[in-house]
């Protein structure tokens, strides 16, 4: 039984998928197999239930998992109290909007890279509604998100921002602006583009409850990013947040209006798995934002 073997193990048990672990690790499928039929025999016990849809880790393997999680972080642990110079090697996945990479990223890669300068960074962008799911799917080992209402309870949260929401509305002329300029304005005939899920949604929907309106629906789209252009273009108005605003290129066709009722903002941070937070390459992460 070898340290490998049981950092593949953790990795598998984090995401349940052979193809994505063996894509992952850098190694094929089939040695991921005859990695796992191994520690199986030396443990004398079937640790992964496994058909053509789906795995699942047996009572041996949950148990086997704590063994290799404590195993592991103790050699970790022991390699950087023998040298404490030593570098940290390996990837580190990281989920983030593609605003995030814009304005949030580049400070926390910058440190890590002066620390770690032998940790490879393998960056995913994606809707930022679906960081947590990343997480939580093994799909990525941190992710940059909004902290959500409910925080699964598996997942460590560290706040690094405070962001703002604002109504914003297009400067080109169109009929959202006529709308806009009547008095009072009619907010139950104006067009609004929302998220169709995630945080961002749930504060969508909480301002049409304060308003006590049931909106006109242009679109429900994917994206902070997708919802700017679309304002811009003069398709409808959006509750956007200030970073992905501040860093669109077509923040010059946009107004923000003042919200007849408060939007509440955004609490911005890294999450990852707390099972997670002692592995040398995350904790090293995580360590810079402080």
């Amino acid at each position: 039984m070898d340290i490998r073997s049981l950092q593949l193990y953790l990795h598998l048990c984090d995401n349940l998928n052979f193809s994505r672990t063996a894509e992952q690790m850098h190694i094929s499928p089939s040695t991921l197999s005859r990695a796992l039929q191994r520690l199986e025999q030396q443990v004398g016990s079937s640790l992964m239930e496994r058909d053509n849809r789906s795995v699942a880790l047996t009572r041996a393997g949950r148990e086997f998992q704590r063994f290799a999680q404590q195993t592991v972080g103790d050699w970790q642990n022991l390699k950087a109290r023998l040298n404490p110079q030593t570098q940290l090697t390996g990837r580190l996945n990281l989920y983030c909007s593609v605003t995030a990479a814009y304005s949030h990223l580049p400070d926390l890669l910058d440190k890590l890279r002066r620390e770690q300068p032998a940790v490879e960074i393998n960056l995913i962008t994606g809707d930022a509604a679906n960081a947590v799911a990343e997480v939580q799917q093994g799909q990525a080992d941190i992710a940059i998100a909004a902290r959500p209402d409910i925080l699964p309870t598996s997942l460590a949260f560290i706040a690094i921002d405070t962001v703002p929401l604002h109504l914003s509305v297009p400067m080109v002329p169109c009929q959202t602006r006529q709308l806009l300029q009547r008095n009072p304005v009619p907010w139950e005939q104006l067009p609004f583009i929302i998220p169709d899920h995630g945080p961002a949604r749930r504060r969508c929907d909480a301002w049409f409850r304060q308003m006590k309106i049931r909106p006109t629906i242009y679109a429900q789209v994917s994206g902070h990013e997708a919802i700017t252009s679309m304002v811009a273009l003069g398709c409808g108005v959006g509750i956007l947040p200030m970073a992905v605003l501040a860093n669109s290129p077509v923040r010059d066709r946009i107004e923000l209006l003042e919200s007849p009722v408060p939007i509440e903002p955004f609490v911005l941070g890294c999450c990852c798995k707390k099972q997670r937070t002692d592995d040398g390459i995350i904790s090293a992460f995580l360590s810079v934002l402080t």
